[in-house]
This record gives C-alpha cells, sequence and structure tokens, in this order.
C-alpha cells in the first residue's frame, strides 16, 4: 500500500492571489462544504435559508478565486476595490434574505424600496460572478433575458419592445415586478436550477473531490488498464471504461479529458493512434460520462427533480442508453485497431488486477455504501452526504493501517513526532478534499443562479409557449425536424452555456412543445434536450472537449473535434432511438424491451461499420450503401419495418464475417 496521491489540481488556483487571498479562499471554501454537509446530513434547512446562504458563499468564492481583470493579471488597487465591492454585495445579498426572511415573505407583492435595491444589487452580483467563473457567454444571455422583460408597453424600456417580431411581443414588465420575480420568489435566482445545485449537486461535487484527492481517480483507471490493456488498442479500451467512470463523478467533459486523459492520449499514441485520434476518443469517451448514471453530471438531479420522477427511477433508466453510448464508441477503437493492425501492451508494462484491488479496493467501499443507500430509497442529499463520511473514514482507515502496519516493516518507526505529522498531513487532506469540492461546485452553481435568472424571464413573459408555437410552425408538425431544431438550438445554446444551464434553458423553451404538441413522454422529452445539450463537447465548429482533448495529444483542434464528433455519432442517434421506441426507457412488456436494446445495439454497431467501412474485414461500397437503410428502418416505429431492416444488416454483417474467414484460411494456407 502506498502513500496518498499527490495534490490534485485545483480550479482558479492558475490565477496570481497573495497569500491572505489564499488563505481566505481556503476558509470560505472549507465554510461552504461544512454547511453543506451539516444542512445535509445533520440540520436540513428551509428553502430560502438554504439557498441564499449557499449561493452568497459560492460568490465570495467566485469573487477571491477570479480576479475582476482576470487570472494571469494582477489585482491592483482598482481591481482589488472592485473585487471588494461585489464581494460585499455577496454578503449582503445573502444576508438580507436570511435575516428579513420572515418579513419578506409577511409582505409578498407589495415590496418596500430596499427589497428591490437588493434584489438589483444581487442580480448584477450573479451576472458578474458568472462572468468570471462560467464565462462571458452566460451573463450575455442573462443580460438579454433581463432587456427582453423590460421590452414592451408596459415596461421600463416601451421602445425596445418596437424591435421584436410579432409572436415575440408582450406588455412588458417594471423594474419592482423584474426584482420580485429574480430575487424575492421562488421562480428565479433561488429557483429549481439554484435548489438542486445547493442540496444534490454540491454534496456529489464534494464526494467526487475526496476520491479525486484521496488517489482514487488512479485506482479507476489503473483497473480500466488492467482489465483492457492487452487487448487490441487497450488504452483506448482503457480510456473508453475509465472517462465512463470518472466523467460522471467530474460533472465536465473538458475536466475528464485534461485528468484522465493525461494518462490515455499519450499511451493511445505510443500503441498508434494518431493524434486527433487519440484526442478525440478520449473527448468522445469524457462526454459520455456526463449521460452515465449514477451521477450523470449534474443531470440526473435536475431531470428529477422537473419531471417529479424519484432520483432512483432516472438512474435506471439511464443504464441502457449510457451502455448503448459506451458500447458504441468502444466498436469504433476496436474497428480502428484492426484497420490499423495494432496489438495490446505487453504484460510487463500493465498493472496486474490483483495487485491493482489489493491497493486500491477499498475505494469502492464507499460507492457501494452510496449505490445501496439509493437502493434503499434514502434522499439523494443525505446519500450524498453518507458517502462523503464514508470516503473519508476510508481514506483515514487506510491512512491508519498503512502508518501503524507497513510503514515500521519500510524502517519507519511510531513515534510522538510521527504520529504528530502524520495527523498534520491527514487534517491537511481533509481540508484539500473540502477546499477542492467547493472550487468544483463555483462554476455549475453560478451556471444555476444565472439559468434561474432566464427562467424566470421565461415564466414571467410567455416565452416558453411562443418558442413552443414557433417550433411547431417551422417543424410543420415533424417530429424529426422538431428534433433537428432542439440539436441546432442546443449547439446554438452551448457555444456560450455549459452543459446543465443549456439543458435548463432548452427544456423550458421546448420541453412543451415535445410533450403537448408532439407527443413525446415527459422523462424521453428531457432525457433527449439532456443528451442533446452535450453536443456542443464533439460537435464541430465548438467541440470544446475535442479541443481539450487536442491540447493534450498535440493536434489540430479541429481535426480532433471532428474525431470525436464521429466517436460520439451515439449521442444523436440514441435519443431518436428513445423517442420512437420509447419502451427502452418508459418500460413495456420484457421481450419487447429486450428487441428493442437488441435492435438498437445492432443498428449502433452497423452504423460505425458502415462510418468506418471496417468490421471483421473490408467492406466494401455495396453492402455500406444497403445496410444505411436498413438502419434506418430500425428507428421506425413498426414491427415488420424493424424487423426488415434487421434481416439485411445481419445479411450484411454476416457477409462481411464470412469474407473475413475466407480470408484467414487463404493467408494460413499460402503461410
Amino acid at each position: 500500500m502506498s502513500e496518498p496521491a499527490a495534490s490534485p489540481i485545483i480550479p482558479g488556483s492558475q490565477a496570481k492571489h497573495s497569500r491572505p487571498i489564499l488563505w481566505l479562499i481556503t476558509l470560505v471554501a472549507v465554510g461552504l462544504s461544512l454547511f453543506q454537509l451539516y444542512s445535509a446530513g445533520i440540520q436540513p434547512l428551509g428553502l430560502f435559508y438554504q439557498r441564499s446562504i449557499h449561493l452568497a458563499l459560492i460568490m465570495m468564492l467566485a469573487f477571491l478565486m477570479f480576479p475582476v481583470f482576470g487570472p494571469h493579471r494582477k489585482r491592483g488597487l482598482v481591481g482589488g476595490v472592485i473585487d471588494l465591492l461585489f464581494f460585499a454585495g455577496a454578503v449582503t445579498t445573502g444576508g438580507y434574505m436570511v435575516v428579513f426572511l420572515d418579513d419578506i415573505i409577511g409582505r409578498a407583492g407589495f415590496w418596500s424600496q430596499t427589497d428591490i435595491v437588493i434584489g438589483c444589487i444581487a442580480t448584477a452580483t450573479v451576472l458578474e460572478a458568472s462572468r468570471r467563473a462560467v464565462g462571458l457567454g452566460m451573463t450575455v444571455i442573462g443580460v438579454l433575458a433581463i432587456l427582453y422583460a423590460f421590452a414592451g408597453p408596459r415596461g421600463e424600456l416601451p421602445w425596445l419592445g418596437n424591435f421584436m417580431p410579432g409572436i415575440m411581443e408582450h406588455r412588458g414588465y417594471n423594474l419592482d415586478r423584474l426584482v420580485g420575480q429574480l430575487y424575492l420568489g421562488q421562480e428565479g435566482i433561488f429557483g429549481l436550477p439554484m435548489g438542486v445545485a445547493a442540496t444534490y449537486i454540491f454534496v456529489f461535487v464534494l464526494f467526487g473531490a475526496f476520491l479525486e484527492s484521496t488517489g482514487a481517480g488512479k485506482f479507476f483507471i489503473d483497473l480500466a488498464y488492467a482489465a483492457t490493456g492487452r487487448q487490441r488498442g487497450g488504452p483506448a479500451k482503457a480510456a473508453v471504461l475509465a472517462s465512463a467512470g470518472m466523467g460522471s463523478i467530474s460533472g465536465s467533459a473538458i475536466a475528464n479529458v485534461v485528468t484522465t486523459g493525461a494518462f490515455t492520449i499519450p499511451l493511445m499514441k505510443r500503441l498508434g493512434y494518431k493524434p486527433h485520434q487519440a484526442g478525440g476518443i478520449e473527448a468522445a469517451a469524457s462526454t459520455g460520462g456526463q449521460i452515465t448514471p449514477p451521477l450523470m453530471g449534474a443531470g440526473a438531479f435536475l431531470i428529477a427533480e422537473y419531471t417529479n420522477t424519484p432520483y432512483l427511477d432516472v438512474v435506471k433508466v439511464s443504464i441502457l442508453p449510457a451502455i448503448m453510448y459506451f458500447a458504441t464508441v468502444y466498436l469504433f477503437v476496436h474497428i480502428i485497431a484492426l484497420k490499423q493492425g495494432m496489438q495490446g501492451m505487453a504484460r510487463s508494462e500493465l498493472p496486474q488486477v490483483r495487485d491493482v484491488m489489493r491497493q486500491g479496493w477499498h475505494f469502492l467501499l464507499p460507492l457501494a455504501v452510496l449505490i445501496w443507500l439509493l437502493v434503499m430509497h434514502m434522499s439523494p442529499m443525505r446519500v450524498g452526504f453518507y458517502a462523503v463520511i464514508s470516503m473519508i473514514v476510508v481514506a483515514v482507515l487506510r491512512y491508519t493501517i498503512w502508518f501503524l502496519f507497513i510503514a515500521p516493516q519500510q524502517g519507519e518507526k511510531v513515534t510522538l513526532a510521527s504520529i504528530r505529522r502524520v495527523v498534520w498531513a491527514g487534517f491537511h487532506k481533509l481540508v484539500e478534499g473540502l477546499e477542492l469540492g467547493a472550487r468544483n461546485a463555483v462554476a455549475v452553481s453560478m451556471a444555476c443562479a444565472v439559468a434561474g435568472i432566464i427562467v424566470g424571464v421565461v415564466g414571467l413573459t410567455g416565452l416558453g409557449l411562443k418558442f413552443s408555437a414557433m417550433m411547431l410552425a417551422f417543424s410543420g408538425g415533424n417530429l424529426v425536424l422538431a428534433l433537428l431544431m432542439v440539436l441546432l438550438a442546443s449547439l446554438i445554446l452551448g457555444m456560450g452555456l455549459p452543459v446543465t444551464a443549456s439543458y435548463i434553458v432548452l427544456i423550458v423553451l421546448v420541453g412543451p412543445a415535445l410533450t403537448s404538441e408532439f407527443g413525446v413522454p415527459l422523462l424521453i422529452a428531457h432525457l433527449v434536450v439532456f443528451w442533446y445539450s452535450q453536443d456542443s463537447n464533439v460537435t464541430p465548429p465548438i467541440a470544446l472537449a475535442g479541443f481539450a482533448g487536442a491540447a493534450v495529444a498535440g493536434s489540430k483542434p479541429m481535426e480532433t473535434g471532428f474525431q470525436a464528433w464521429k466517436f460520439a455519432k451515439g449521442l444523436y442517434l440514441i435519443p431518436l432511438f428513445m423517442v420512437f421506441n420509447p419502451e427502452i426507457i418508459i418500460g413495456g412488456p420484457v421481450p419487447v424491451v429486450i428487441w428493442n436494446a437488441f435492435i438498437a445495439l445492432l443498428a449502433l454497431g452497423a452504423f460505425a461499420a458502415v462510418l468506418e467501412g471496417y468490421l471483421f474485414t473490408r467492406m466494401s461500397w455495396l453492402p455500406r450503401l444497403v445496410t444505411v437503410p436498413a438502419i434506418v428502418a430500425v428507428f421506425y416505429p413498426d414491427l415488420i419495418v424493424e424487423a426488415a431492416g434487421v434481416v439485411v444488416m445481419l445479411l450484411t454483417l454476416g457477409g462481411n464475417w464470412l469474407v473475413h474467414r475466407r480470408e484467414s484460411s487463404a493467408a494460413a494456407a499460402s503461410g
């Protein structure tokens, strides 16, 4: 057993901070994490208390971590004053809601001038914190939403209404009405997105931080390598498996690329994958981590809240689509390895499963606790609390056993000084985990806060219903065209918004149309929008995860983006299959569910083979051409059409296998 791994990279650590600021960041971050643990497992708080304190601490942390003029410039006097003013704004707006909550509720709808002023400060503070932590795009969309609310004959900016297309017009709202919606009610900044961020998401992000800081990430990567390393294209397959596991916990495809990719991409290149292929594989696999249970980034909790579906049910129905996605990426990796004649890694270069499990089996215990408590239908927030506590206990026991029993055998004596040193090191590791969890949560919480502004304006102005009407008109009632519009909208939103915010905004806009006008079941509509919200990670010209993979692989960003797009094709096809074959999500007779799962996997495999022109051996153009309509037939909700498509695919793929057998026999005979 070895000592715990080195410290992880902490978000915002690249900024130039003075020592007092660093101490203050640690103090606020640790305080935030302890507050979240207290409210999750010891004393739950009321809705506004929980959300306002959480947001205030998150914004304080954002203004400390991200200086006003950027991370690579010193604050200086002007920057320090600006940051101090916004920091004070975060404290004031959160504190005001906590101290005067009863009075605010008592005068609901008849706000005082102080309420309005504090609400304006809160909105400006949220937008600025978002600009620093999430990016300018999110802030711009939030500002546009506010301007849209003011545009109209009764609004603060009536002249703006003259520039609105007819269907987008509304009456307009004054400052008091908008602030009441955004800050003083439950449908704005402190709405459902912030509620999910302040409860479920944070505690699981904290759990992921402790997994990362205690070395569990390396354990799962080593386990993936031990399981797949000797196969053809082993490192690429290990990247797929490791990214599936770590991506679900990390909550960010880009973060997953730069962490697991640091291990996997160099090994893929060494084995024979081209740099842009290696970067694309890692980007596609890391993006898949965001749709993988149990956490699905932050999506599982949001979907559960929006659809009023038990969290465990969302996890259950997401397992098969996630398997289908990773099976497709895995098959792409395998086909490329076959085409390029790659071999696996030597046994001497790989960790042994036995050794990996002996050194890190204890990391599985917190995951077992998490799954067991979820199955017992405990609240996800309480489950996250116990998962974090069990992770800390396991880490302490691991370190204690190493110190008392392993270290003495290596010549390190147990003395009072060494005990003091070990206790201090353990305390430092605990603080590191608490700080890392809080830092990791800043971006997603700020995205949810601004998403609350957007959702509040949409609810106030009725924009969602108007957008649904436009969507129905443009698609002409055709469901495939409507889904294509959702895909394009998610890609455009993905240019400026993180995945979580993109999903929230998009589901508010298009969700009503998908369910009421096109008859898509509610849960499937949310899953489709959530899956499509990932596409900005792998779709050129944006392909954010692809560009991150290019940076690690040393390849051209656009080439890597196109590779990621190719490998992640399941991201576009599987939601279509959910819509036209809903039994794989909402259930049905067991034979029907099994049939649908079989034809979906077969179609995805055939699609990969057609795209690469290779399966068991090279495919000529004729079977590839014949297979395309057969793949399309599988998505048609008619049993006879589906069966015909399956027969054609089995014939073409079976024919490819027979050709491979003949080639192998001929090669053996000539040899």
